[in-house]
Formats: structure tokens, C-alpha cells, sequence
């Protein structure tokens, strides 16, 4: 417990507790609307979360994390169409595959000296050439799509993830804290500074003696399955899944982008960013509706990453911390 709050000012404590009972209570309050959209907001947190601790933190840039996400989504969900296997089984099974499929394209990737935008071309590669595939593989339906049954109730199934929205609610809840608390742990641990130090200059840290092959290699396989978690989540919530849809590009921009707005790096940026963009994106939404005008979302969401880049090159959060006094030395 001192190690999660160690270095927390007051202050910063009692915006999280607030922020947190307030997540806690929202199903009271709001209608499901709006639990549809704090929904989609910690969906993106947990999966920035999951992005952030292998780029943020090791400094690996991955551009086709849709990988992980359709990999989880998709052997979950075949098991349970298929055989009846229970969600929670099917994720551990899901984690199993996206770490191993991590671990290939980190040790390719590692063993061969790829860096940089080259390591990010490779994961997009890995990624298109799995959703070719999936869209050939017959077993999980091909291009046609591969559906979940759906059972409309009043009542929650939490051992198939089967029920009402509320439920959904808490369990993406509980998956973006608990990411939240191993984040803030692996920050104050050793390889939390190992990280850093890949991060910030690997022939410096390579030097010093760790053992950046096996460190970064670590980044990847945790990233790969935190997302695939997410991966879960979203196949048992919308009950369908498609190829070009779960393993696109833009879903992996979509991942990003949350946590680049936010503070790339910090603890509270992809939390942060993720609210942020989501509740924008749902006003400029309803905006294109009121209008009649396509393409307004792209364009707000442009032109926010814009004057970031520009102004806050940082995130959001780094600056809003520091002006709140809210962030301690390693939670910035």
C-alpha cells in the first residue's frame, strides 16, 4: 500500500478517491446512454493502459496492437460459440496466444536489431496479415463475421458474461483499476527503472548491465496480454466480431490516440485521454448528426492531436498535474 501512494501528495489522493467513488456510483445516476460511453471510455483507458506500458514505458512503438485485441476477442469467443467454454477460461486462453504471438514478433523483431519506426512497420505487418487470414478461416466465420448468442435478461451471468450493461460496466471498471495498480508497481519496481533506462538510451543501458533483450521482451508479451483482455471484453459485449473491423488499423490508432492527448509515459494520461477524446468524440458525433456533416469527428479528433503536439507535447495530464499539484516524482 505505501508503495502504490508513496510520493502522492494529499491532494492528489483526495481527487482520486473522489474520482473513483464517482465511477463507483455513476449506474445510479445516469442513464444507459451514458453508461454507454463511461464504458467506452474505460474500455480505452485499460487498453491505453495496456499500449502505454510498452511504448510509454519501455519505449517499443507498436502500431498494430489490433493484433492483440482480435487474438483474445476471437479465441474467447470461438471457444465459448464452439464448445462452451466460459468467458474467463477462453481469456486466459486468449492471453496465452497474444503473449506467444508478442514473444514472436518481439524476438524477431529484438534478435534481428529492429528499432524504432521499422519494429512499428513490424507489428502492422503481423497485424494485416492475420486479419488476411482471419478473414479466410472459416471456423470463426471468415469475412461473414463470427456471432455471439445473445440472451436478453434482467438479471447477470457474471461467469459467461452474459446480462445487462451495468455488469459490463463494473468489469471493464475493475480491469482498468487493476491495470491502473500494476502500472504504479511496476513503476516503483526494478524493472520499472530498467524500463526507463531502455526507454531513455539502450546502448547506456545495455552498458549498465541489464539485460535489455529479456526487459523489453517483457514489455512486449504484458502489453500483448492486458490487450488481449480488452480483446474479451469486446467480443462478449457487442456479440459479433469481424476481421477488418477487430484487427483494422484505425483500431490501433484508436488505441494510441488516448494516450499520446493524455501524457505518454504517466500513470493517469491514458485514463485521462481516453475520457477526454471519447466524450468529445460522442459530441462531435451528435454534432455531424444536428448538421448533416460527415467526417466532423475525424477532423475535431485531427485537430486535437494537432494542438497537442504543438502545445502540450507532453499530455494533458503532465501540465494538469503539475498546475493541480495532483502527481508525486513518478506519476507524473
Amino acid at each position: 500500500m505505501n508503495v502504490l501512494f508513496a510520493d502522492v501528495p494529499v491532494r492528489g489522493l483526495v481527487v482520486l478517491a473522489v474520482f473513483a467513488a464517482a465511477l463507483i456510483l455513476a449506474p445510479a445516476v445516469v442513464d444507459d446512454y451514458v453508461l454507454s460511453i463511461l464504458i467506452l471510455c474505460l474500455y480505452f483507458s485499460f487498453i491505453g493502459q495496456a499500449w502505454n506500458i510498452m511504448m510509454g514505458f519501455a519505449g517499443q512503438l507498436s502500431l498494430g496492437h489490433s493484433l492483440y485485441i482480435g487474438l483474445g476477442a476471437y479465441t474467447s469467443a470461438a471457444l465459448f460459440v464452439h464448445f462452451q467454454t466460459i468467458p474467463w477460461i477462453g481469456m486466459l486462453a486468449g492471453m496465452v496466444v497474444a503473449g506467444a504471438a508478442g514473444g514472436i514478433i518481439g524476438g524477431l523483431g529484438f534478435r534481428f536489431g529492429i528499432r524504432g519506426v521499422y519494429f512499428a512497420l513490424l507489428t502492422i505487418a503481423f497485424a494485416e496479415f492475420t486479419r488476411v487470414a482471419f478473414d479466410h478461416f472459416g471456423w470463426v466465420g471468415g469475412s461473414s463475421g463470427l456471432f455471439l448468442p445473445v440472451e436478453y435478461r434482467d438479471d447477470s451471468d457474471l461467469l459467461s458474461l452474459r446480462g445487462a450493461p451495468v455488469m459490463f460496466y463494473y468489469v471493464i471498471l475493475a480491469f482498468t483499476a487493476g491495470a491502473l495498480v500494476l502500472a504504479r508497481l511496476i513503476l516503483a519496481s526494478k524493472i520499472g527503472y530498467y524500463w526507463l533506462a531502455i526507454r531513455e538510451d539502450q546502448e547506456a543501458a545495455q552498458a549498465l548491465g541489464i539485460n535489455v533483450f529479456r526487459y523489453k521482451m517483457l514489455a512486449v508479451v504484458l502489453s500483448a496480454v492486458l490487450t488481449s483482455m480488452a480483446g474479451t471484453f469486446y467480443a462478449f459485449y457487442y456479440n459479433n466480431l469481424y476481421p477488418e473491423t477487430i484487427f483494422s488499423m484505425h483500431k490501433s490508432i484508436e488505441i494510441l490516440l488516448g494516450v499520446v492527448v493524455g501524457g505518454l509515459g504517466t500513470l493517469f494520461g491514458p485514463i485521462l485521454g481516453a475520457f477526454l477524446l471519447t466524450m468529445l468524440g460522442e459530441l462531435m458525433t451528435d454534432l455531424a448528426e444536428h448538421i448533416d456533416l460527415d467526417g466532423v469527428k475525424q477532423l475535431f479528433l485531427g485537430l486535437c492531436l494537432l494542438v497537442i503536439i504543438v502545445f502540450r507535447p507532453a499530455g494533458v495530464w503532465p501540465w494538469l498535474a503539475r498546475r493541480l499539484g495532483l502527481s508525486g516524482r513518478r506519476d507524473a
